[in-house]
């Protein structure tokens, strides 16, 4: 998979060319109508173009840093003392190359039209702090008013910029066959930089982006990619062997798996989604993993025939919810291109209709994790709030603790609320209920 994860820095080593500018004129001039995801657009055009993998980094590069810092280089390409004020799939990349991709005018010169030069001498000199908030912070007006409802300018200027750097790569060990020491041994003796996760106890961070799915470790099923965020929801669910537990929207399984080592292959452990694709993703995965007690399962809505037999029955349950992912500007930058208020609010309904739909699981006792890879209170504390309101027998447990239980020191307030910039990771909000 293409992603905003293969971050490379191409200032010194990477010599520009007609070829190799056209080359990625061609792949944003396909992407930036972001009809799509940008991963996958970027997958298609490498499908249809062979190009050799220098070509390939700087395409993926360039695309992925033209997304990260758009809002910045539409107000650079449309400047005043530029002859046209068109932001074209080719100004944009060369405005990009200048302001943040460590090339110099000299570098560049040979490549540009007669009127391009003094524009592009002008760009380093654009002084960021003088611009609107919204350029700045990289974050479109509409989200901007929607984060304002709550948090202060400087917060989300802090966080739109912690936003517009690539993400780590973090592992999950696969505890059922390995330590998280013996991974880290194996991986450092390879001499990649890796560290154990500050949070979670079975994550490791990898600097720098090494391809590993081709890794013998990977392929023997002893690591998984996963953000130490999203290893954290595991522990707040926090399964035990013997348990019934449902994954409600498991998409390709990562949590699912983690879910089923923490059991120990033990008890009853079912993925629920509905995608067909998403659930034949997993297969690999599964089978490398060495779990038993996992069962895939397709459903066709959240009040499915087969969720409906299980009422009453499960010790515990994942809910997490479909949502704008706007926590994962870091890996996803056209995101924040692709929603709007109104995809936001039919994501709302649709939170609420499931969230409600997985609670009638829980027997008396039982445990469940609501979570979204959201920025916005809406999809978030809102989503529960009008849940506990209506829902009686439902209480809130405190997040903090139910981590300090298993020894890991992070308490964000009644709920999880991971932000990249204090805590390394996507922005993930994560709400503990219990049925009483």
């Amino acid at each position: 998979m293409i992603s905003s994860n293969q971050h490379f820095q191409f200032g010194i080593t990477m010599l520009l060319t007609e070829y190799r500018l056209d080359l990625v004129t061609q792949a944003l001039r396909n992407i930036l109508p972001l009809e799509h995801p940008a991963d996958a657009l970027l997958r298609q055009f490498f499908q249809r173009e062979r190009i050799g993998s220098n070509e390939r980094a700087l395409v993926a590069e360039t695309v992925f840093g033209v997304l990260r810092h758009r809002l910045f280089l539409e107000h650079a390409c449309a400047n005043k003392s530029a002859t046209a004020s068109q932001a074209t799939p080719r100004r944009m990349a060369l405005a990009y190359w200048i302001r943040f991709g460590g090339y110099n005018l000299r570098e560049i010169t040979p490549l540009l039209k007669r009127d391009e030069e003094k524009w592009l001498g002008q760009i380093k000199g654009i002084a960021l702090d003088k611009l609107p908030l919204s350029v700045q912070a990289e974050l479109p007006e509409w989200l901007i008013e929607k984060l304002r409802r709550e948090m202060a300018d400087e917060t989300i200027l802090a966080l739109g910029r912690s936003m517009q750097q690539p993400a780590a790569l973090d592992l999950r060990v696969n505890t059922l066959l390995a330590g998280r020491d013996e991974v880290l041994q194996a991986l450092r003796a390879e001499g990649m930089d890796a560290q154990a996760t500050p949070w979670s106890p079975i994550g490791i961070r990898i600097k720098g982006k090494p391809s590993l799915t081709r890794h013998p470790l990977f392929l023997t099923g002893k690591f998984e990619v996963q953000d130490e965020g999203s290893q954290l929801l595991g522990f707040l669910l926090a399964p035990k062997r013997n348990d019934m537990v449902v994954d409600f929207c498991a998409g390709s399984g990562g949590k699912a798996l983690m879910l089923g080592a923490m059991m120990r292959s033990q008890g009853r452990l079912y993925a629920f989604d509905v995608s067909e694709k998403r659930l034949a993703n997993l297969k690999p995965r599964l089978k490398r993993s060495g779990l038993s007690n996992l069962h895939p399962q397709l459903i066709a809505h959240e009040n499915d025939s087969k969720v409906k037999r299980l009422a009453g029955k499960i010790d515990r349950v994942l809910v997490d919810a479909p949502c704008s992912g706007l926590g994962t500007l870091r890996r996803n930058p056209d995101i924040k291109f692709r929603q709007s208020p109104q995809s936001v609010a039919e994501l709302v309904q649709k939170q609420a209709a499931i969230l409600a739909a997985a609670s009638k699981l829980l027997k008396p006792g039982g445990r469940l994790v609501y979570a979204t890879c959201s920025l916005l209170h809406e999809e978030n504390r809102a989503i529960v709030d009008n849940f506990l309101s209506g829902h009686a027998g439902y209480a809130l447990r405190p997040a903090g603790e139910i981590l300090a239980q298993q020894l890991i020191p992070l308490d964000t307030g009644e709920c999880l609320q991971l932000l990249p910039q204090p805590h390394g990771t996507d922005a993930f909000f994560a709400a503990v209920l219990e049925r009483v």
